[in-house]
């Protein structure tokens, strides 16, 4: 959906759609996710089902990999897809490889419908959604418009509907990795940071379309953004603030030290008090500064250091702190 130039908020929102078309009255819907991941095959596909209020007799798919095997596995379809299939009792059906037109009447849908989101955004005289949920708002609106006029075919297509399930199955992957020294841990080719208390421990994360929870001792602790793509790192300071007060000679050396920045003001009051101390002094009155943003308020330390870079004046964790708990206007 990216060349339609959605944006949220004024910054470019790049995603997909799952798009889910019934062949024969064309009816369709579909879900907002951000790659072809099975979390967002399962998603789409299960908020789909329970939007119809029932289940076809067959899922037919393209050669998408988190669903169809290759050609030289004895299975024709992953375990996860298999149990998606068996739990709403489904039957599978795969296009060959490199074979849109096997799934021509749903390739054809994809363009129409693309084509109706630019006409009617061009209608509304306006790309930009001041949330998703009011993007959502938007495509469900237009979803509807496209099958009004298909109500006849549905409707026959609704009557041999076999009865949902009791339960949706939950749309993640789960896996139980270990924290390792600098407080990480690694998913679907990934790095996060976690709560430094749990250095050593294994803990249970729970992968969805857009977000990763954090299960340790049956209980969630922590939900973070998913990222994107492969090979990328999320750190919040927060997670590792406590660790490195403990041990701020781990500090200079820390694999993800630029992440230990919020803002470009931190980095300069860094810079400032190595100019003027040993780096042992430095090291300990940044963390103090660091930690001082995750126990108070990130903004408030911001607007201070802001003020003191300003007036160029020296900066230490003492005075940070005195004007951050002074109620004086900066």
């Amino acid at each position: 959906m990216n060349k339609l130039g959605i944006t949220i908020g004024g910054r470019p929102f790049d995603h997909l759609i799952y798009h889910f078309v019934l062949t024969y009255s064309n009816w369709e819907t579909g879900s907002i996710c951000f790659s072809e991941s099975f979390e967002s095959l399962s998603e789409g596909l299960q908020n789909a089902f329970w939007e119809l209020g029932g289940v076809p007799e067959m899922h037919r798919t393209d050669c998408l990999t988190t669903a169809v095997q290759k050609t030289s596995h004895p299975d024709e379809f992953t375990r996860r897809y298999q149990d998606l299939l068996d739990h709403y009792r489904l039957k599978g059906c795969k296009t060959n490889p490199d074979s849109p037109h096997e799934n021509g009447d749903v390739e054809q849908r994809h363009y129409r419908f693309k084509k109706a989101v630019d006409q009617a955004l061009l209608l509304r005289n306006s790309r930009d959604f001041a949330d998703r949920q009011e993007y959502e708002q938007f495509l469900c609106k237009l979803f509807k418009q496209l099958n009004a006029g298909r109500n006849k075919r549905f409707l026959k297509e609704q009557a041999v509907l076999h009865r949902l399930p009791k339960n949706r199955i939950e749309a993640c992957k789960k896996s139980t990795p270990s924290v390792g020294p600098s407080s990480t841990i690694r998913v679907n080719h990934n790095v996060y940071s976690v709560d430094s208390r749990l250095i050593g421990e294994r803990i249970q994360v729970r992968l969805f379309i857009d977000h990763l929870q954090i299960w340790y001792g049956q209980e969630k602790i922590d939900t973070l953004p998913r990222l994107r793509g492969e090979g990328k790192h999320a750190i919040n300071y927060r997670h590792i603030i406590d660790s490195l007060i403990r041990k701020p000679g781990a500090f200079e050396n820390y694999r993800y030290r630029d992440d230990l920045f919020p803002t470009s003001r931190f980095r300069i009051a860094y810079d400032n008090l190595k100019q003027r101390h040993s780096q042992s002094i430095a090291t300990k009155q940044y963390l103090n500064i660091l930690y001082l943003a995750a126990r108070e308020s990130e903004t408030s330390v911001d607007d201070v250091l802001r003020m003191m870079i300003d007036k160029d004046m020296n900066i230490c964790g003492e005075q940070v702190e005195a004007l951050v708990q002074s109620s004086q206007p900066l």
